[in-house]
């Protein structure tokens, strides 16, 4: 099997972990130092670094019964895209994952999606007072 291979099977065993609720398995997957970046102004946007915070969002995701089923894996090298459909609160929408791969862990992920939906479901930012 090919670099390339392993790394869309470890991904894909990510998403399974994740749908099981399998968080012990979910996390052993990515590097200690991961760098995780969820976009947009929701409550749950952020550049989230290392196992611990990455586990709270994950867990805050969770909350709010959240579900990404995967519809695609692509793989170039150390990088694998994922394109997904994201349920939160009963929406859904279509995302994009773009994991980076470096000995056998996931050391960084991009998420690309409904920032909207995310704002409705899981609350925006405050803006502090200038």
């Amino acid at each position: 099997m090919s670099t390339q291979e392993e790394n869309i099977a470890l991904v894909r065993q990510g998403y399974e972990a994740f749908s099981r609720g399998d968080m012990e398995t979910v996390l052993s997957l990515y590097d200690d130092d991961i760098e995780w970046i969820q976009p947009g102004e929701s409550e749950v946007s952020g550049t989230y670094r290392g196992k611990a915070e990455l586990a709270g969002l994950l867990t805050r995701m969770g909350e709010k019964m959240t579900s990404i089923t995967p519809l695609r894996f692509l793989g170039d090298d150390d990088t694998v895209v994922v394109i997904s459909q994201a349920t939160v609160g009963g929406e859904t929408s279509q995302d994009v994952e773009v994991f980076t791969l470096r000995d056998g862990k996931a050391v960084r992920a991009q998420t690309f999606g409904d920032t909207a939906m995310m704002e409705r479901h899981f609350g925006r930012k405050a803006v502090a007072a200038s």
